[in-house]
């Protein structure tokens, strides 16, 4: 429960109840990280983003947020406050959608891959809103990881095991890649001809899967460079050279085949995160449970 303190010595200025309005401009601050972006979600302007934050942290007499060089980020008073803000945001978003029951209700974001998202997430996640009429989704295709901290995302879907943060890891199932192209540049490779790669562009040439290219085929040609798998996946459909992508993106093209190499990273490890606080969330719980379930039916389409 949020424990309201109230200041001591400013008996004009005292706050007895939260202003709804300044708990929505914290959560939008708090999840953006900036006061542009924040008042761009908001259409507000900055001095209004500042009057509200200032006027929520009058009300609970608590520091919620510092101004770093990196941008806006939340004090521990202000991680607290995140957690109950979005519980009552929530609850708000719950109101006038029929009556109370056990169905999930209300709005639950997803974080995950562009690749993963657009290969084989949006078509799956798409039919939870009609098996819920209560239920919204929004999906980020991010390929850098949102915060499940800064409450940008309820869900996140991620390839690698995580390493630290306070949060539930459920294990989704393993991503195995091959080399795809057209019939063609397969079999000038398999013959005996030089690869040549589609891969990760410049910004992005840490993935894991740009690494392996870089150090397996150092002298090979990248001729076409692009920042996900589906985008690797489209440019070697014309010919570009061959795209190393997980299988569920190359099998989904049917001008591209498996084109055999003899190194081949090994299968990656997807993983769904969420707070601990929100096991017992009920629309946090049921898109968490479905999301299981389905890599689970469907993990043949990403093994070998």
């Amino acid at each position: 429960m949020l424990q309201i303190r109230y200041p001591l010595a400013m008996p004009d200025k005292k706050r007895t109840e939260i202003d709804w309005q300044d708990v929505r401009v914290f959560l939008a601050l708090g999840r953006h990280g900036s006061l542009s972006a924040a008042a761009r979600a908001l259409s507000v302007n900055h001095a209004t983003i500042s009057r509200r934050i200032q006027s929520l942290e009058l009300t609970l007499n608590e520091k919620l947020v510092e101004r770093r060089p990196e941008g806006y980020v939340l004090t521990p008073a202000g991680m607290r406050t995140m957690d109950v803000a979005s519980a009552m945001e929530a609850s708000v978003q719950t109101l006038g959608r029929g009556d109370a029951d056990d169905l999930p209700r209300g709005l639950v974001r997803i974080n995950a891959p562009p690749a993963l998202s657009h290969g084989f997430l949006i078509e799956r996640l798409a039919r939870l809103p009609v098996m819920y009429p209560g239920l919204d989704i929004d999906l980020a295709t991010d390929l850098r990881s949102v915060s499940l901290e800064r409450h940008q995302a309820d869900i996140a879907v991620r390839i690698g095991k995580p390493l630290d943060g306070n949060f539930i890891a459920k294990p989704l199932g393993r991503l195995a890649f091959g080399y795809y192209g057209t019939e063609e540049v397969c079999r000038a490779v398999e013959d005996g001809g030089n690869p040549k790669f589609i891969s990760f562009d410049e910004e992005n040439s840490d993935m894991p899967e740009a690494l392996w290219l870089a150090r397996h085929f150092p002298s090979a040609r990248v001729p076409f460079r692009a920042n996900n798998h589906i985008a690797q996946a489209t440019a070697a459909r014309f010919g570009s050279g061959l795209a190393l992508v997980p299988h569920y993106v190359g099998r989904q093209e049917p001008t591209l085949r498996l084109c055999q190499l003899k190194s081949v990273p090994p299968p990656r490890e997807a993983w769904l995160l969420m707070r601990p606080q929100d096991r017992k969330d009920v629309p946090i719980r049921a898109v968490a449970d479905y999301l299981m379930e389905t890599f689970e039916q469907e993990q043949g389409l990403f093994l070998d």
